[in-house]
């Protein structure tokens, strides 16, 4: 059975607001697998001398949790290729 777990995040994009989404995604795959999808949950613009500045999303990530099988394997195959160096 898989577990989804959501988090929300705030990103923003001098480019557009796709660019902004990716900013969002590229960041929280830093740190966190298994990334399923995103929300954007809401949009903003900062406005400077009647001209957009920047582009911003309120997104909802969704990502699978590990089970214990997978944590499992990940941490022998992490202790096998210590052992190999």
């Amino acid at each position: 059975m898989s577990v989804v777990k959501v988090i929300e995040l705030i990103a923003s994009s001098e480019i557009g607001f796709d660019d902004a989404v990716q900013q969002a995604v590229t960041e929280a795959s830093k740190t966190i697998r298994n990334v399923d999808s995103v929300w954007v949950k809401d949009m903003k613009v900062h406005v400077k001398d009647g001209k957009i500045k920047t582009y911003g999303v309120i997104c909802k990530v969704s990502f699978r949790l590990d089970d214990e099988k997978t944590k499992k394997k990940e941490k022998k195959e992490k202790k096998q290729k210590k052992e190999k160096e």
